[in-house]
């Protein structure tokens, strides 16, 4: 498989258009409220039949101690610790509420804990929580399960890296953004360079087996020169993995993104020079282009799942866990049990409600139709994989490719004139020049965006 990528400018500009980050498929704009709790009971009662699939948990905390104002995650910042009390009952209960559902002999062996921010919680408070989902589900304690949790330098003590590793994480992802004080002063995210490294060199010794650091480009005050900079910065620690985010300034829709002064953003034109010397930084310093916004190390686990066809993609991003059952716990989480997903309710009123009722606080989800899932394996392969085989794909679904995608067949034809990608009745093969565009590509196959164009979504570079 090839490893390179071209950055041309003109196709770029041609084809950057807002579409899906496809982390499932149907995207979370097809969910619905049809799709409840009773439901979801149903697909969960489904899931344990032979061979038994492992599981995979989400824990969302979503308390921060200051909102940082570029975030579109879901949170809820405050100053208030105490707000974690409650939380944390009500999600030890939806603990045994949803463990209820699935056969104690599968194995969690993948675990994420991410928010908000996972370390907002006390010792004491995270020692609990560990030991909850201990108590109703299979988890490792062999160190061989994924379990990975999201920590921000800046809510971590001297301690904090030991007692995560003592709890069985193995894995963490460092939120860092920019180390530029203008930048940070501007996106209210005030990180120093030596929280951050303290952090990253305490899970090295307590033996944390990757790292990944979360960087944004298109920020207030950025530019090439400056972007590059931190980089460089962290390159030279040498961290397993990069995620290299496109800020989407969309304040309508996130209201924290209303205090970003929206003549401090680059231009389009510099978003993109940033993006290409980013590009350029780290293929130089001998990372692998997983794609999206993926970078990683070429012994990694992402570039090795790659390379021999198992990598997946789900809500926290690239994986090694296709096989998964994934199980959502606390406010907005989603899950993916057997040929369904379903999304947890969005407030703290609601989700007290729910689980004092003792109700699953599923409000809304999507089951798969065999469409849904032919069209989930294509673009599944071809974000993953940037290939796809069309005779095993016939196969595994009773079709003929080029009757049933008669109408993409157009635009295949087309981006193989733009020079994206090659195809035959073989395979789909994406070029060096179209493993940026990966989005665009997937989105012909995505029969949802064909039917109403009106969605909003990031846009893809």
């Amino acid at each position: 498989m090839q490893q390179t990528t071209i950055f041309d400018i003109d196709l770029i500009r041609r084809y950057d258009k807002a579409g899906p980050r496809y982390t499932s498929y149907p995207t979370a704009v097809q969910f619905h409220d049809g799709f409840d709790e009773s439901t979801y009971c149903e697909y969960a009662k489904n899931s344990n039949t032979e061979p038994l699939k492992p599981l995979s948990l989400y824990m969302h905390i979503p308390f921060c101690d200051t909102v940082c104002f570029y975030c579109a995650c879901n949170k809820i910042a405050t100053k208030d610790r105490n707000l974690a009390t409650a939380y944390l009952a009500h999600l030890h209960k939806e603990l045994a509420l949803q463990s209820a559902l699935f056969n104690r002999e599968r194995p969690v062996t993948q675990l994420h804990w991410g928010g908000g921010t996972p370390t907002f919680l006390s010792h004491e408070e995270m020692r609990d929580l560990m030991q909850g989902i201990k108590t109703h589900f299979q988890i490792l304690d062999d160190d061989s399960g994924e379990y990975s949790i999201e920590i921000d330098p800046r809510e971590t003590k001297s301690d904090t890296i030991a007692l995560l590793r003592e709890l069985g994480f193995n894995r963490m992802s460092l939120g860092v953004q920019d180390f530029d004080p203008k930048v940070q002063k501007a996106v209210n995210r005030v990180q120093s360079e030596e929280q951050t490294f303290a952090v990253l060199e305490s899970a090295r010794s307590e033996g944390f087996k990757s790292i990944s650091i979360d960087l944004i480009y298109g920020l207030s005050h950025q530019n090439v020169d400056s972007f590059a900079k931190t980089l460089d910065k962290i390159i030279a620690v040498k961290p397993n993995r990069f995620s290299i985010f496109n800020y989407a300034h969309l304040p309508t829709i996130f209201k924290p993104q209303r205090r970003i002064i929206e003549d401090d953003l680059p231009s389009p034109s510099e978003k993109l020079a940033i993006l290409q010397q980013t590009i350029n930084q780290l293929i130089e310093a001998g990372y692998v282009y997983i794609g999206m916004d993926h970078f990683a190390l070429p012994d990694d686990e992402l570039v090795q799942a790659q390379r021999n066809g198992s990598l997946y993609r789900n809500f926290q991003g690239y994986s090694t866990h296709a096989d998964c059952d994934l199980i959502g716990l606390g406010i907005t989480s989603i899950g993916k049990v057997g040929d369904s997903y379903s999304q947890n309710v969005k407030t703290l009123e609601e989700y007290y409600a729910k689980i004092d009722m003792g109700h699953i606080p599923v409000f809304r989800g999507v089951g798969l139709n065999a469409d849904d899932k032919l069209r989930r394996a294509v673009i599944t392969q071809l974000i993953c994989h940037f290939s796809l085989d069309i005779p095993a794909i016939e196969q595994e679904y009773k079709i003929k490719f080029t009757e049933y995608f008669s109408k993409e067949r157009v635009q295949l034809e087309t981006m193989q004139e733009d020079g994206l990608l090659s195809y035959s009745e073989q395979k789909i093969e994406i070029l060096p020049a179209g493993r940026l565009l990966v989005r665009n590509i997937c989105m012909m196959f995505d029969i949802y965006l064909l039917k109403n164009k009106t969605q909003r979504f990031s846009k893809v570079i």
